[in-house]
């Protein structure tokens, strides 16, 4: 069910941690009789080894580290902050900015509909590197499908910065379940995802005006361009652990960015990207 906040990299911090989050919870579910209307505080501490948005990297091919603090009114309303922390060769875990979310979840009565409503406010450091950091709100929902066989996701989102964009999100993924003498919960859930949206740039060129057979001048013309492309594949493997009031999760994720924004036949500096694997680790605690 997704990975890292779909895709960008916001979507992607987010997407992992509320979709680790929604599969945790599913799991649970179907283990315990809990209060559901109780109001919950949900504690979590997550480490990305490549952040990425769609596959977009800075620079600096950045880690990350980001606690992420979650308020549960009931099983369906929730808000949650997540500071993020940055790691590379010129940075030490340096503080990048806080992303806050409020959200709606819903599992249907018979068990066969998942879906997630969420907005996204972030307040990135003026200073940061992130890709993402010209994010300044996002809303999204995603709806899955849950059967014995398939779980098939569809999705879609719209981001506001200077300007306005819209994603849309596909995916399939099969749940393994084992619950042990314990009553913990091993969940196994291979995935594959599709990211696709708009993207908005200028792009220049030289144009020589010509007046019949007379040489004209030449001279250097921008236009605003927006099209609609498939911006990456995914294809990941969480594992989570439910314990209790406690869950450990390993997600090993190998993304392929496409239509990487070029210049002159030459990528953007703000696109810089190639296919690579990474891994996220996280521990939560129910309180």
């Amino acid at each position: 069910m997704g990975c890292f906040i779909n895709g960008p990299f916001m979507k992607k911090i987010f997407i992992l941690a509320v979709a680790c989050t929604s599969l945790g919870c599913y799991a649970k579910a179907q283990s315990d009789s809990t209060d559901k209307s109780k109001i919950k505080v949900k504690l979590s501490v997550n480490y990305n080894r490549h952040l990425n948005y769609y596959g977009r990297t800075d620079s600096l091919r950045s880690s990350g580290f980001f606690p992420l603090a979650e308020l549960w009114f009931n099983e369906n309303f929730y808000v949650s902050a997540a500071p993020v922390f940055i790691n590379n060769k010129s940075a030490s875990f340096d503080y990048a900015g806080t992303v806050a979310t409020a959200g709606y979840q819903f599992l249907s009565p018979e068990k066969t509909w998942l879906g997630n409503f969420y907005v996204v406010k972030p307040f990135y450091e003026s200073n940061s590197q992130l890709v993402q950091s010209s994010l300044k709100a996002q809303g999204s929902f995603t709806i899955t499908n849950l059967n014995k066989f398939i779980d098939v996701t569809g999705g879609a989102d719209v981001k506001f910065s200077d300007k306005v964009d819209f994603g849309v999100t596909g995916g399939v993924d099969h749940i393994f379940r084992k619950q042990f003498a314990d009553n913990s919960i091993l969940v196994i859930d291979p995935s594959a995802y599709v990211f696709a949206g708009t993207q908005q740039f200028t792009r220049s060129y030289y144009k020589k005006n010509n007046f019949l057979v007379v040489p004209g001048v030449g001279q250097t013309v921008s236009e605003e361009v927006k099209t609609f492309n498939i911006l990456s594949y995914e294809f990941s493997m969480p594992v989570i652990l439910v314990k209790d009031k406690f869950q450990l999760s390993l997600t090993p994720a190998y993304v392929v960015p496409e239509n990487l924004v070029t210049v002159q036949g030459r990528p953007d500096l703000s696109e810089r990207g190639k296919e690579m694997f990474y891994v996220t680790l996280g521990a939560k605690v129910v309180l």
